[in-house]
């Protein structure tokens, strides 16, 4: 769920448009304070509680909406992740041919400024600026038929990418439907086959002219970018979708973790590997950057389009330049973009198909989630017309990174300052057998609230309309579509919490919407022998808080401090 196409796929273009070096130390930063201590805090949560994203709420009922605003989210990106995910099969099935269709110019869609690799090794120097790769135009006007604005409208679905988001939601169903234990084994696989292909693609891309000024370019910063809030919050959106934090699926996934297992280990190992295969993507795809920027005459940030489709563009132009069997290597990549997709596409739609689930208990799981992947694929395909890509950024924008900053602030300054920092560091002592250092304490309780309301403040201020990738500004109509789905989903959050006020029982308002913050009987260990000794450990330590260390105390001291009752299975811990 945590090294997928986050980093695959969006990493790159994101660092491409917000200028290489400026944005890996922003992102850096930003993962090792806000996203690391994010990704521990959902595991903990899951793992205490064995609930998902909107069950776990029982710590403070009033904030329930923040499954709800996850569900949402989760849902608004898993319907363009499986788009991505159809145009790797795309792409998958264009690799048997005997020629790769994007390495050579095709008068069936080429224009007269495209050039091919071969054309690009014989007559370099004969390339002027506004020359364009095969391997861009064959995605933007062969495989996605893209329109130049949104003006002309959605346009009609394209039947080929329509049959492959089908067979994309098909194998997500049949993932969802085998459940979560057997695709556990599976990612023995998927987890490790990315690194064998990127490193090959990497070793490649390393050989080519120019892939040195490509891979500068990509940790070189530039320190007047480095200061501007808008890469700041790319950084931190990044960071969210990277490792899946804010969406529910690691709250929902830990959940099924033995209440002990050592989850620390987990998120320090995941948190890191996630780290390198970011950075792994990013100076593999800057490589074939600079390569093009070699070949074409072009500087680096103007040497492809930037956007989604960055890496459709940049993957298949470094395969073609194998001089082995480039099929079998681009078999071998689009694959691995498949198994990548197809397990995070599963743990995104896991979220809202669960929540259906205990919504609708009578109904059979299959049938949910049929229902649910039969929508999403009917919502996908406005992503596959002439314009769908427009809609694409869109969503993105407003309905994962922007909804995302909101749930991640709530979920803060819920647990830390509601439910309390104290008592959260108390739960997970009681689990993990250790206390935490000051390093989490801080970034929890202070660090990420302040610095995500800062930089999203600051990106506010200086926010203006999306743009296309042509530098024309998106029509109101669709910005006005994006705050909606940005306000449907924040609104979430405060109507759950009026509705668990209503619901609370006798007392004035003031009583029931102070005892609507208060934890419910609900919270806590799900094994009911476990919940007792937690219950018991929580008396015996709010008993003696006061007291700093009993083993500082004298004998004489510990002498003064009245006796207390305590019971036989807590005598031990006396």
């Amino acid at each position: 769920m945590s090294v997928g196409l986050g980093n695959i796929w969006r990493f790159p273009y994101v660092a491409y448009e917000n200028g290489g070096g400026a944005f890996l130390i922003p992102y850096l930063i930003v993962l090792a304070f806000i996203g690391r201590p994010l990704y521990f805090l959902e595991m903990i949560l899951g793992q205490f509680s064995s609930s998902g994203c909107v069950k776990v709420w029982s710590v403070v009922p009033f904030f329930k909406g923040i499954g709800y605003a996850q569900a949402f989210a989760s849902w608004c990106v898993v319907t363009y992740y499986c788009v991505l995910m159809a145009l790797a099969f795309f792409y998958l099935f264009a690799s048997f041919q005997a020629v790769l269709p994007w390495t050579e110019c095709d008068p069936e869609w080429a224009t007269e400024k495209c050039y091919s690799s071969s054309m690009a090794n014989l007559s370099m120097f004969n390339l002027t600026s506004e020359n364009v790769s095969s391997a861009e135009e064959y995605f933007y006007i062969y495989v996605l038929k893209k329109s130049p604005d949104m003006d002309s409208g959605l346009g009609v679905p394209d039947w080929r990418l329509t049959l492959c988001l089908l067979l994309c939601w098909i194998l997500v169903f049949a993932t969802l439907v085998k459940g979560i234990s057997s695709s556990g084994k599976v990612a023995y696989f998927t987890a490790l086959f990315p690194y064998v292909v990127l490193i090959t693609l990497l070793i490649r891309g390393a050989t080519l002219p120019g892939a040195g000024d490509g891979m500068l370019y990509f940790i070189t910063p530039v320190w007047e970018k480095v200061l501007t809030p808008e890469v700041w919050y790319a950084a931190v959106t990044q960071c969210f979708f990277s490792l899946s934090v804010g969406f529910g699926p690691i709250v929902f996934f830990a959940s099924y973790n033995p209440f002990r297992h050592p989850i620390y280990r987990d998120s320090t190992i995941i948190s890191f590997a996630d780290t390198g295969t970011s950075v792994l993507a990013g100076v593999t795809i800057f490589a074939i950057l600079g390569n093009l920027s070699y070949t074409s005459g072009k500087p680096i940030d103007e040497v492809v389009k930037s956007g989604t489709g960055l890496a459709f563009v940049s993957y298949p132009e470094a395969i073609s330049k194998f001089d082995f069997a480039p099929q079998f290597f681009s078999v071998l990549f689009f694959l691995m973009l498949i198994t990548l997709a197809v397990g995070s596409a599963a743990g995104l739609a896991g979220c809202p198909i669960s929540l259906m689930c205990d919504v609708l208990p009578h109904v059979p799981r299959w049938i949910v989630t049929a229902a649910v992947c039969a929508v999403s694929f009917l919502i996908g395909l406005v992503y596959v017309t002439p314009a769908g890509q427009y809609i694409l950024d869109l969503v993105d924008y407003f309905g994962g990174g922007f909804v995302i900053y909101f749930v991640v602030v709530a979920t803060v300054a819920a647990i830390f300052w509601i439910y309390g920092l104290e008592q959260f560091a108390k739960d997970i002592r009681f689990m993990l057998g250790f206390g935490l250092g000051i390093y989490w304490k801080f970034t929890w309780s202070i660090f990420i609230a302040v610095a995500l309301v800062v930089i999203f403040v600051y990106a506010m201020i200086v926010f203006e309309p999306l743009k296309t990738d042509n530098g024309e500004y998106y029509p109101p109509s669709a910005m006005a579509a994006g705050w909606t789905i940005a306000a449907f989903a924040i609104l979430q959050i405060p109507g759950w919490g009026a509705y668990v006020v209503y619901k609370q029982k006798d007392g004035t308002f003031a009583e029931r919407f102070k005892k609507s913050f208060r934890s419910s009987n609900k919270w806590g260990p799900k094994n009911p022998k476990i919940k007792e000794e937690w219950q018991a450990y929580n008396a015996q330590t709010v008993r003696f808080s006061w007291i700093p260390n009993p083993k500082w105390i004298s004998r004489r001291t510990r002498a003064q401090v009245p006796d207390v009752e305590l019971s036989p299975d807590s005598q031990s811990n006396r």
